[in-house]
């Protein structure tokens, strides 16, 4: 027999044999039919999956993988969250978390204290306003660029707890060991009077504590002579509807419709006001933007719809989805929408679901929404403000956008802070703190600043159109420095705020 026929020979045998392999590893297991509506093929997945798979497998990784596709086919805003996800989204919204208690920035690279909350253990051990982080335990995180989020983790821990920090005050290294403990988190950012009878509220968002708040915060504005009031909602990202109901109780006659909710499993189920809220008589304005959502859409329809508000801004975000929450025994969660919100009126509040929703602000943006004010349709989802206010565009100067990307303005806050401590820690009220700014000559030593460490000088041209904006952010950050802190920071940003004004005219 030739070589060639040998070989044709054994090739044969070779594909048969391949073959017949090949078809009994494909006849073995028997067709497993399963309806389309049948969830009974996600068992059978990770079951064949557990019986078959060549390797291993992390059974948690992938249940994680499947839980969040899985959720993700529904809508936007029906998630899953690993333990770890769960915790920080849970924290965020409890009102309080375990730590040691400071508010910090980072300027440069390296991390300094703006506030040190009273009561808490950072101040128990003596941490000071303008001390700057070292080191937390053994790692070095000043010098080097450290994520700020990662500072944040390091420094957070149990209650009990304990944690070292080496921190600079002034050229002397001090080190200090903090047992953590509960720290209270604050969702009203800023409350103060702006005139004789008109107050500012800026509200961050709807957690736990947020009601509480509110109605202190209103209270000692009222001890100053409160009769209109201005709630601030721009990127305030929602939370937990009955904080939203608290909020909107105290502003409504009874049996006023708040929200009513409605889903294909829910009925419709409404929402009304008791008739005891306190500030049934107070002018309100609100401020909205499009990072205006959830709780805070709820809040500004309730008042719009009622008539009980003027609504100043832009369109809101157009989150109005029910969700129910579910926990499961190994830390995981998942956020499932259950139902609709709907205004008073019956506006769905949520925004359509499309392919390109999660940039769908900027496409408000580029199709020139936020410049103009367009017809703005209900069907779009969100509140439509009463008043529009286009988005500020001009304060994009060169220079304004050098030293935004140097962080030029921060830095010489800390810096002016270190030389003049004293001065701004005695400073506690917003006349005070004007004169003082007005007299410190910010101004020229900024721009001296910003030419010798970061080497840009604006022309002159640059800096009459940048002036205004970089100036009052100057004053604001320094400012904050002060005993009134946050308060001075909103107090002075303001002052350029065409939001803001715009709302002052309609009270």
């Amino acid at each position: 027999m030739k070589k060639s026929s040998v070989l044709t020979a054994a090739l044969g045998v070779a594909i048969g044999v391949l073959l017949t392999l090949v078809v009994q590893l494909w006849s073995r297991p028997a067709k497993m039919r399963v309806r389309d509506r049948d969830w009974q093929k996600i068992n059978l997945i990770l079951k064949s999956i557990d019986d078959n798979y060549v390797d291993s497998v992390d059974h948690r990784k992938v249940t994680d993988v499947v839980a969040e596709a899985a959720l993700q086919a529904l809508d936007p805003h029906s998630i899953y969250m690993v333990p770890e996800s769960l915790e920080a989204h849970e924290e965020d919204l409890a009102g309080n978390f375990d730590g040691i208690g400071i508010q910090f920035n980072v300027p440069n690279d390296t991390a300094i204290v703006l506030e040190v909350i009273p009561g808490g253990p950072s101040e128990k051990v003596g941490l000071k306003t303008g001390d700057r982080l070292l080191k937390v335990d053994s790692t070095n995180i000043a010098g080097v660029k450290f994520p700020q989020d990662s500072m944040v983790r390091r420094m957070k821990g149990k209650a009990g707890s304990k944690v070292s920090v080496l921190v600079k005050r002034d050229e002397e290294l001090i080190p200090f060991e903090i047992t953590r403990g509960k720290i209270p988190t604050h969702s009203v950012d800023a409350s103060f009077m702006v005139k004789d009878s008109i107050g500012y509220i800026r509200l961050s968002k709807f957690s736990r504590t947020t009601g509480h708040e509110f109605i202190s915060a209103t209270s000692e504005l009222i001890d100053n002579g409160l009769k209109d009031l201005i709630v601030d909602l721009r990127d305030n990202s929602g939370g937990f509807l009955d904080q939203a109901l608290i909020l909107s109780n105290l502003f409504l006659p009874k049996d006023s419709l708040i929200v009513y909710i409605e889903g294909r499993h829910r009925k419709r189920e409404d929402f009304k006001a008791d008739g005891r809220g306190p500030l049934q008589s107070v002018g309100l304005s609100l401020l909205i933007d499009e990072n205006t959502a959830s709780s805070s859409e709820i809040f500004a329809g309730a008042m719009q719809d009622n008539h009980r508000a003027i609504i100043v801004g832009r369109r809101s975000y157009g989150k109005g989805l029910v969700q129910e929450p579910l926990y499961f025994s190994d830390g995981s969660g998942m956020r499932i929408t259950v139902a609709r919100f709907h205004t008073p009126s019956g506006r769905c509040i949520q925004k359509p679901y499309t392919e390109d929703y999660n940039y769908e602000v900027l496409k408000r943006y580029n199709e020139g929404e936020m410049v103009v004010a367009d017809s703005m349709k209900i069907e779009k989802g969100g509140i439509i403000p009463d008043v529009f206010v286009p988005i500020d565009t001009t304060r994009a100067g060169s220079f304004y956008l050098a030293c935004n990307k140097k962080a030029t303005t921060m830095r010489f806050a800390s810096a002016y802070f270190d030389s003049h401590k004293e001065e701004l820690s005695n400073i506690g009220n917003f006349d005070a703190l004007t004169r003082y700014l007005d007299q410190a000559e910010l101004e020229s030593k900024f721009l001296e600043f910003a030419k010798r460490k970061d080497g840009i000088s604006p022309s002159s041209k640059e800096w009459a159109i940048d002036r205004k904006y970089i100036m009052t952010q100057l004053r604001a950050l320094v400012g904050r420095y002060s005993k009134l802190g946050d308060n001075a920071y909103y107090h002075l940003v303001l002052e350029i705020d065409d939001c803001f004004n715009a709302a002052l005219g309609s009270l």
